[in-house]
């Protein structure tokens, strides 16, 4: 049986987005990933154009000059190797969601492709909830002991939602509509995800256009932000245990998202306040590291470069645990370790260039692309960002960019004529 090849590279495609989110080893992910390129590259002519080259140069320069440093820092070759892998997975999910959607050139398949792909994910979620977790106890941490977030599932939930406006082809019926949307919501939900829900929220923020620098979303923004700094005062004025199951666990988690992030001032032999602000200790380490050699924060320290936690922590597989790591959760003070000022600014040069693509209203896509970025923009302050390990945005991010880049072109070539 011959298999059309349109079903063939969006099913390559699914299961690229699927194993980041199911497989857990970033090796096995990023061979994955190498090999797809490099089956696209052997069998078929591969032609990426001269503006989706310039978009990328900010991340392919990040690539570069951080194994220089690391080197002249005498940095181990294995550390250097894993620490490129992970600043090469932007570019290759960016390079591959273009190349496939380009091999495709079909919206409507690549809708289809990410709302189904979402809701195998929806699925396999519900399973792992009803079998191998205990989800009657209530607690938050049972619930999610097997599934962290799923950005996967969040992001087909929007790209059902404003599929209309991709296409004017009706891809689903109207039953099908509710039925997906139902279930891909519940499962979100049931992610009891901070970083999901703040997601969500920008993303609907950024499809409404109020993510763009407007008198009328500078209104709408003022009036989140007051609501958020009211919801704010009513956790800080009641008290929540650190115990508590259910909607009150979730609060909990809510409550310490600020100083998890921000606090600096951790008493490390207090393990209860370690752990609940465990994202604020990584960065202070980080930076504490960086004072003792000044030049960092210009040319950073390199790939290959480890922070001291100055104690054995219970992270990864070793017995003993581990007090030299390589990455953290704050991706901006990641870049900044690793590549200093220049590095972060060559990331913010990037996501920049995302957004700023969010002001040609004429066509939907554009306005994808810039509330990517703006989720980018949190998300590296949380979970890394572009350099997660598990990241699946930028997959569909490099799809979202070869149907932007199309558009621009029959918009210069009608221009021209």
């Amino acid at each position: 049986m011959k298999i059309n090849r349109t079903t063939f590279y969006s099913s390559i495609f699914s299961f690229l987005l699927l194993s980041q989110v199911y497989l857990p080893s970033f090796k096995l992910n990023i061979a994955f990933q190498l090999l797809a390129l490099l089956y696209f590259i052997s069998t078929q002519k591969v032609v990426i154009s001269y503006s989706y080259i310039k978009l990328l140069s900010p991340l392919l320069i990040l690539l570069l000059f951080p194994i220089f440093i690391g080197v002249v820092q005498g940095n181990s070759i294995a550390n250097i190797i894993k620490d490129l892998s992970y600043f090469l997975k932007p570019t290759l999910g960016l390079i591959l969601g273009y190349i496939i959607f380009k091999k495709i050139n079909n919206i409507e398949v690549f809708v289809k492709t990410v709302v189904f792909s979402g809701l195998i994910s929806a699925l396999i979620h519900f399973v792992i909830l009803i079998f191998f977790t205990n989800l009657m106890s209530g607690e938050v941490s049972q619930i999610r002991e097997y599934g962290k977030d799923n950005f996967l599932e969040l992001f087909s939930l929007f790209v059902l939602l404003t599929h209309s406006k991709f296409t004017k082809d009706k891809l689903f019926s109207k039953k099908a509509h509710y039925f997906y949307l139902i279930l891909l919501s519940f499962s979100c939900l049931m992610y009891l995800s901070r970083t999901m829900l703040i997601v969500g929220i920008i993303l609907y923020l950024s499809i409404k256009g109020y993510t763009l620098i407007r008198y009328r979303s500078i209104k709408i923004i003022a009036i989140i932000i007051s609501i958020v700094l009211l919801f704010y005062v009513y956790l800080f004025s009641v008290k929540i245990d650190r115990n508590a199951k259910g909607f009150e666990g979730f609060l909990y988690k809510m409550k310490i998202a600020p100083s998890e992030i921000f606090l600096s001032k951790i008493d490390r032999e207090n393990h209860k306040d370690l752990w609940d602000h465990w994202r604020g200790y990584e960065a202070n380490r980080a930076f504490a590291l960086m004072k003792q050699s000044p030049s960092s924060y210009l040319v950073g320290t390199g790939f290959g470069s480890l922070i001291d936690l100055k104690f054995n922590s219970p992270l990864g597989d070793q017995k003993k645990g581990l007090r030299y790591i390589s990455e953290i959760h704050n991706g901006y003070v990641f870049v900044l370790y690793k590549t200093g000022i220049i590095g972060l600014l060559l990331l913010l040069i990037f996501l920049i260039n995302l957004y700023l693509k969010g002001y040609h209203r004429k066509n939907f896509i554009f306005i994808m692309i810039s509330s990517i970025s703006v989720t980018y923009f949190f998300t590296t302050l949380t979970i890394t960002g572009i350099f997660n390990k598990r990241d699946i945005i930028i997959l569909l991010l490099g799809a979202f960019l070869y149907y932007g880049t199309k558009n621009e072109q029959i918009v210069q070539a009608d221009e021209s004529k």
